[in-house]
């Protein structure tokens, strides 16, 4: 397992904060106990911030026609929903929502060309709530497959404050390559086509890159 170059900034603003905590309590607080648990308190954060910046190894699904999960976590929407931004039409709306617990790096669902790629501002309400969709800060990319276009959208909840994008209009893409990443619990929405197969249910667990969700 590696540290995903989103973390390095994080993490090392993290450890001088750190230091500086358990400096001042070395330093003022004249009780060992106290000192200790500040310290355990610390470290637990601190290896927390360091996990969530984690990029394990994995092997990942390719299979041409099939519509890899883009990232880890839990499936909360499977329904028929109307898209207001790129189709305009109904579409079949597949919602992953991320823990900050998850691995947070996402992942290009399957091979193809970029055709949208567009950031939009908004709210941070919690990734759970089904405004999220269209009220919370965002970006959205359409990738044409030689079967149909999906979109897919990333989404801030009420902790993730940055949404990171690498993909812009015109990239040839590979399935299970660095689509972007989102810090602090969030949420990705992907679009597909009306009547499309289902392979994942609400409430299953999800890897991105490895867990098929859907085939054209």
């Amino acid at each position: 397992m590696t540290i995903h170059k989103e973390g390095y900034a994080s993490i090392s603003i993290g450890f001088v904060i750190y230091a500086i905590i358990n400096l001042l309590s070395y330093q003022f607080i004249n009780h060992d106990l106290a000192q200790l648990i500040i310290f355990i308190v610390t470290t637990g954060l601190f290896l927390f911030l360091i996990s969530f910046f984690r990029l394990p190894k994995r092997t990942h699904t390719k299979e041409a026609d099939s519509v890899v999960s883009p990232c880890d976590g839990k499936v909360v929407v499977i329904e028929e929903t109307v898209d207001p931004e790129y189709f305009k039409d109904k579409r079949l709306q597949i919602s992953i929502f991320m823990s900050p617990a998850n691995v947070h790096v996402n992942r290009n669902p399957l091979s193809g060309e970029v055709l949208y790629s567009q950031h939009h501002k908004g709210k941070f309400l919690v990734a759970w709530d089904p405004k999220s969709s269209t009220d919370n800060e965002r970006h959205s990319v359409v990738i044409r497959h030689a079967k149909a276009d999906i979109l897919v959208k990333q989404i801030a909840g009420a902790l993730a404050k940055r949404i990171v994008n690498y993909l812009q209009p015109g990239d040839q893409i590979t399935q299970g390559e660095e689509l972007g990443f989102i810090k602090f619990g969030s949420r990705v929405d992907v679009l597909l086509p009306p009547g499309t197969s289902v392979h994942v249910q609400l409430g299953q667990v999800v890897k991105g890159g490895v867990t098929v969700l859907a085939q054209l």
